[in-house]
């Protein structure tokens, strides 16, 4: 089915107005966003548009947007700020403000603002907010300002509230950027507090270092007493442990020694046993010793008075008278040497049954025969008893002299000082001494000896005068 041409060309129109119409109709349709708001004014009155759109009917309405986004700017007021001290600072401030978001405030922004610019807008908002800090800062002091500045951001938005209300703002915030003067009045006000505060550090710094050496000298002092009372337990475990063990070597030691003992007595009487046994046998040796020079002795006095017969047999045969002379002399000594053998051998066997009386025996017969000896000097001393105590004493001078000077052999050195006294020091004073004490010798013999020394030395001339001659009777019985 064909359309005739007019009736495509009608409905090409058609579209192309129904297009034309939706763009006019797109062009005056004004939306506004959630950041703005859009005032629209005209014959029907002033409307305040935010969050959703609108019809804007050309020629009869008009429309403008507002920012409701958030304004920051510097408030730095270019002249010096007075406190209430009189002290010239210069304030430097950061404010936060924005157009709030009810219709009234919206409406009253944009009775201010709606037609100026954001420089404009910010330059008047500017003057508002420097006049007000100048009124606050010249109600506080510098020290207030420096260290309360939350204080007096609170005040700039009590304060400002009211004429930025008027214009339908609010301050979000105001902080104080920086606070400075040119008399160095804000940097020496913190010296006292820095000093302070210096003080206080130093003064708890020494607190803790006084509060640390305390803690630690009682640590010390606690680790002292722990430490001693360790140490006098482990010297009382020492002690107990060496008492211990010296009543354990005491009792090795009673144990040892008694040990020791009964060995020593067993040992003792096995030895004494043993002594016994060897001198019972060495008692029998010497026995049979003395037996066997018994029968030496005999044989040798057989053998001795065969020679004698023999050399008798022999005299007899040559001379007879010489003979029998020698016969009577061998015969007496042949007598005297079997009586001095038979003598011999009953002291070596008195011997073996008792030393000291065999000692005994022999000193007597050599007594006997030492007698016949000195039976002269002995008949000498019976006429004169005071002969054999001058005979010791005089043969004993040299020993007394030996005694009194034996002093002198343990000097090992003799130091002779002179002090120019003539012949009163020197060597020969050492040998005058020694010589007056050899001189007081005689003095010494007469005490002892109660008689003069001239006298005992006649008496000793005369006893030499009657003594025998040799070659008489006497000097043969000396010599027999």
């Amino acid at each position: 089915m064909q359309f005739p041409v007019e009736v495509l060309i009608m409905a090409g129109l058609m579209v192309l107005v129904v297009m034309f119409l939706m763009a006019m109709f797109a062009r005056l349709y004004r939306k506004a966003g959630p950041h703005e708001a859009l005032v629209v004014y005209g014959f029907r009155g002033t409307r305040i548009v935010k969050g959703h759109g609108t019809v804007i009917f050309p020629m009869i309405e008009s429309c403008h947007e507002l920012s409701l986004q958030l304004m920051s700017f510097d408030v730095a007021p270019q002249q010096d700020l007075y406190t209430k001290q009189g002290v010239a600072v210069t304030v430097e401030a950061v404010a936060q403000i924005k157009v709030k978001s009810d219709p009234e405030s919206i409406k009253t922004a944009s009775e201010q603002f709606l037609t100026k610019t954001d420089q404009a807008r910010e330059a008047l908002i500017r003057l508002v907010m420097e006049g007000h800090l100048r009124g606050i800062i010249g109600q506080l002091s510098v020290e207030q300002i420096v260290k309360e500045p939350e204080m007096v951001g609170d005040r700039m938005r009590g304060t400002c509230a009211d004429d930025l209300s008027k214009m339908g703002l609010e301050v979000i915030s105001f902080t104080i950027k920086e606070v400075r003067d040119k008399n160095d009045y804000i940097s020496n006000m913190g010296r006292p507090d820095v000093a302070r505060i210096k003080r206080d550090a130093d003064v708890a710094t020494a607190e803790a270092e006084r509060d640390t050496a305390i803690k630690r000298a009682e640590a010390m002092r606690a680790a002292a007493v722990a430490k001693s009372l360790a140490d006098q337990e482990r010297v009382l475990a020492e002690t107990l442990s060496q008492a211990k063990q010296a009543e354990a070597n005491r009792d090795l030691e009673i144990k040892r020694a008694t040990y020791v003992e009964a060995t020593k007595k067993q040992q003792a009487q096995a030895d004494k046993a043993y002594d016994i046994q060897a001198n019972i046998m060495q008692q029998q040796v010497i026995a049979e010793q003395v037996k066997i020079q018994i029968v030496q002795k005999e044989q040798e006095t057989r053998v001795q008075e065969a020679e004698i017969k023999r050399r008798g047999n022999e005299l007899i045969a040559t001379v007879l008278k010489q003979a029998e002379t020698e016969r009577g002399r061998i015969e007496t000594l042949a007598g005297a040497e079997k009586l001095r053998l038979t003598a011999e051998a009953e002291g070596h066997a008195a011997a073996i049954r008792s030393q000291g009386e065999a000692e005994a025996e022999i000193i007597l017969k050599k007594g006997e025969a030492e007698a016949k000896a000195m039976s002269v000097k002995a008949e000498a001393y019976q006429e004169w008893n005071q002969a054999a105590v001058v005979d010791k004493l005089i043969t004993g001078l040299p020993e007394v002299v030996r005694a009194l000077a034996a002093p002198l052999a343990n000097i090992d050195k003799i130091t002779i000082v002179s002090t120019g006294d003539g012949d009163t020091a020197g060597m020969h004073k050492v040998t005058g001494d020694l010589t007056k004490i050899a001189a007081q010798i005689p003095a010494l013999f007469e005490t002892l000896s109660g008689m003069q020394m001239s006298e005992l030395f006649g008496k000793v001339r005369s006893i030499g005068d009657k003594a025998p001659k040799p070659g008489n009777g006497s000097g043969t019985i000396a010599s027999s």
